[in-house]
């Protein structure tokens, strides 16, 4: 369509080469914009005296002609493009011969796609030496690549063979919109493979992808993001092969088809075991016994997926869920599925839209136990899936959760307790009050068992109550939670910790009939530079730990640099500048937008007077027996992670910061000797307890772990759902045969009118910034009933499947 002329030259020189009077370009009638332009082409060509008779008096004819096909894929297979242009059947044959030995009407036929051909012209003009300069030793020159998907810049684009992949990615196609992360990118077209983004750095040449399981092919790059299911993907591809096939050979006619069936019970919940060993086995048999490149290909979205995915397979197979929110046979609403605790989104926000706001929070409660903290802290991820960002913006769903806990307090008091159950014997001992151990106790309580947290603090709430400052958790929203959960009849044992008051052994003892183990990360991860020893250095967790139990804490004059970019960073940085500091810096070796902590919290960070150094990390820490400053030195983005992210590297640039205190938040792990009382419980090499992923079951028989001590530091939703799991199967290991979590499902009707013109998300009522940072009170204010009201009404109800 862009350059004809380059094509119709390179076949003129081609045919000169091989004495061939002939020529033919096979174009699929769906695209008439370039059967348009390519014969305009061939007309000006034949009327300078490019085509036709005697060439430019050399004696030489050549002429063109376009053949129209119908566009059958199969058709990308030579001998069945062949087959095409005579008028039969797009089918391919077996070989040899090969068509440049008997091809065209059975005589010697020379065969490549457009842009080969495109590319002599430019080698005869600029030499052969300028073309192998480009690329790579085994596949020299360029590739154009149409580039789409899921991607900021779509377009045609010509780079060098050997870029590697996130090059094109990032660099060229301008990233992934919306704040999404990369999650994969297919090559090859439909019978190509995905590559995730831990291969973002991979050399994009032809060997380089068959050895990521994919191939070049025509120069499709389809990028996808976190809203991809790869299962789906997968599907979609072998259901278009499928279609596709010219039903020649039986193992593509029919393996294709019965890779798609079981594909399709897959995404439909109705996945079993051994499907995903099944799918493998399919593949490799159809690839070693098709008859064209159709066929061998078509098992290549399958096994790649498989291979970077097989999570995603798991997901679907055992879990029933799709981790993207598209199989929608799988869940109610991306929200709700999206939610770890899986709280049922839709119906409490369409209780609130009713003004049903006791319902709403007991809707809420029914799979989170902790509403009104999560309504506060959570990192909400429910909202990165909310359908209605595609129409203007998320749904403020954490804001809604909280307005229906703080409505029952401000009008009823207390939380209203859940209807009581037939008391059982069976003891269980939880030892950690953080939010896995509280939501393990809140079920198991709720469902007759006699349960005692132990708390190693002199506070009962674990992270909830030392780690996160007041302006973002008040102490009595805390509080109001926890006496929930003592009129269920938990007991709570503070100044208790594991392995100094109380063993498992001993507990055992008393006759708890199981332990969850739900004793948290606390131990901050070190700079490992010089001088990190020195007074005036500490870490966020001890930091925090002492803002919230210290009532007299003054930080007056003080310079205060922070180290990293995850919450526990900005709630250090933001009350140091409450306690009075000079000045707060984060440091981040990272850029804004790589920052894993809450966006809104970055911002009002920043509102607040909190400086950011970014692309920065600390190389030491100096001082005369106390800290006095901190060498910093710059970084710049290189290859991409793991995550696909770019790596920060150190470049020689340094910054000196003035600093009297270093607060460093770069990570948390396990205390090594938190698990001093269970020294029987096997732990990884990183210090997370290992538990079944499915049972949370220790290697010690009636033993349990839940919470970021078997994930690592994760999130207080995250917890929350480790906790709501473990009560699950601590249940059914004292013999309950009921599901401890059951609840009735509710009838999902739409109540009022479903929206879909543009309305403004309602914002969040706060602390004016020159009053925040003078004290603790809580910045955000929360709705009131009309804006909650007018939020809630956004709601697209996407859990109706049909509308009545």
């Amino acid at each position: 369509e862009g350059d004809p002329h380059s094509v119709i030259e390179a076949m003129v020189i081609a045919g000169y080469a091989v004495n061939a009077n002939q020529g033919y370009v096979y174009v699929r009638a769906e695209y008439p914009l370039a059967v348009s332009r390519l014969g305009t082409a061939i007309e000006q060509a034949r009327a300078y005296g490019m085509l036709g008779k005697d060439i430019f008096g050399s004696g030489f004819d050549f002429d063109l002609e376009i053949r129209v096909g119908a566009g059958a894929f199969v058709c990308g297979e030579e001998t069945a493009l062949l087959a095409s242009i005579e008028g039969r059947r797009g089918e391919p044959r077996p070989r040899p011969p090969f068509p440049a030995v008997e091809g065209l009407w059975r005589q010697p036929t020379l065969l490549n796609n457009v842009e080969t051909f495109a590319n002599i012209p430019q080698i005869i003009l600029r030499g052969a030496a300028w073309h192998a300069s480009l690329g790579t030793e085994k596949s020299r020159g360029t590739k154009v690549f149409a580039l789409a998907g899921k991607i900021r810049n779509t377009g045609l684009v010509e780079v060098p063979m050997g870029i590697p992949l996130g090059e094109i990615v990032f660099d060229i196609g301008g990233g992934i919109p919306g704040g999404k992360k990369f999650k994969a990118a297919q090559t090859g077209g439909p019978s190509g493979g995905c590559i995730p983004a831990s291969h973002l750095n991979a050399a994009v040449d032809y060997d380089s992808l068959v050895e990521l399981g994919t191939i070049m092919g025509s120069g499709g790059l389809v990028i996808m993001d976190e809203d991809t299911c790869m299962v789906d993907l997968a599907k979609f591809f072998i259901e278009f092969c499928q279609d596709e096939s010219c039903g020649k050979c039986s193992p593509c006619r029919i393996g294709t088809k019965r890779m798609f069936e079981i594909l399709d019970r897959i995404t439909k919940g109705q996945g079993r075991e051994g499907d995903i060993e099944l799918l493998e086995e399919l593949s490799h048999q159809i690839r070693s016994s098709a008859l064209c490149g159709l066929g061998q290909t078509a098992p290549n979205p399958v096994l790649s997926t498989i291979r970077y995915f097989r999570d995603e397979y798991v997901a679907h197979i055992r879990d029933r869920r799709c981790p993207a929110s598209v199989c929608a046979t799988l869940f109610d609403s991306p929200c709700q599925n999206t939610c770890p605790a899986l709280v049922d989104v839709p119906i409490y926000l369409d209780q609130i839209r009713q003004g049903r706001y006791r319902d709403a929070y007991l809707t809420v409660r029914q799979a989170n136990p902790l509403p009104v903290i999560c309504g506060r802290v959570c990192d909400h991820p429910c909202e990165s899936k909310c359908r209605r960002q595609q129409l203007d913006e998320a749904l403020a769903i954490r804001s809604l959760k909280r307005f229906a806990g703080d409505w029952i307090l401000a009008n009823q008091g207390q939380f209203p307790l859940p209807a009581p159950a037939r008391r059982r014997d069976a003891k269980v001992a939880i030892i950690g009050s953080g939010p896995a151990g509280l939501t393990a106790a809140y079920y198991l309580a709720q469902g007759g068992y006699d349960v005692t947290v132990f708390e190693a603090l002199s506070v009962t709430g674990g992270l909830l109550a030392v780690g996160i400052p007041e302006y973002r958790l008040p102490k009595q929203v805390l509080r109001s939670e926890l006496s929930t959960l003592e009129e269920l009849g938990v007991k709570f044992v503070t100044n208790t910790r594991l392995g100094r008051e109380i063993t498992v052994d001993g507990l055992r003892a008393q006759g708890y009939a199981a332990v969850l183990l739900a004793v948290g990360a606390h131990a901050d991860q070190k700079l490992g530079i010089p001088g990190e020893e020195l007074e005036g250095v500490t870490s966020s967790l001890e930091f925090l730990r002492r803002v919230n139990l210290e009532r007299d804490m003054r930080l007056a004059g003080r310079r205060v640099a922070v180290i990293g970019g995850g919450n526990a960073a900005i709630d250090a940085a933001r009350s140091a500048l409450r306690l009075g500091a000079r000045e707060v810096t984060i440091v981040y070796r990272r850029r804004q937008e790589d920052m894993p902590a809450i966006k809104q919290e970055v911002t009002d960070a920043m509102t607040e007077g909190v400086k950011f150094i970014f692309l920065a990390n600390p190389v030491s820490c100096s001082g005369n027996g106390r800290l006095e400053s901190m060498r910093v030195q710059r970084m710049q983005l290189g290859n991409f992670d793991a995550s696909g992210r770019r790596r920060p590297v150190p470049v020689e640039e340094y910054l000196e910061l003035p600093v009297d205190l270093v607060i460093t938040a770069v990570g948390q792990a396990v205390e090594a000797d938190s698990l001093q009382g269970a020294p029987q419980v096997r732990r990884s090499r990183s210090g997370t307890v290992v538990a079944g992923e499915m049972t949370l079951q220790t290697n010690v028989d009636g033993v349990f772990a839940a919470g970021d001590c078997v994930t690592g530091a994760s999130t207080v939703i995250g917890a929350i759902a480790q906790g709501k799991q473990a009560a699950r199967s601590i249940h059914r290991y004292l013999g309950g045969t009921e599901d401890l979590l059951e609840a009735a499902e509710p009838v999902r009707v739409a109540t009022g009118p479903i929206i879909e013109e543009t309305l403004p998300r309602q914002s969040m009522p706060t602390l004016a910034a020159s009053r925040r940072t003078r004290n603790f009170s809580e910045v955000e204010l929360g709705f009131d009933e009309e804006r909650a009201v007018a939020e809630a009404t956004r709601c697209l109800r996407c859990d109706i499947k049909e509308q009545p």
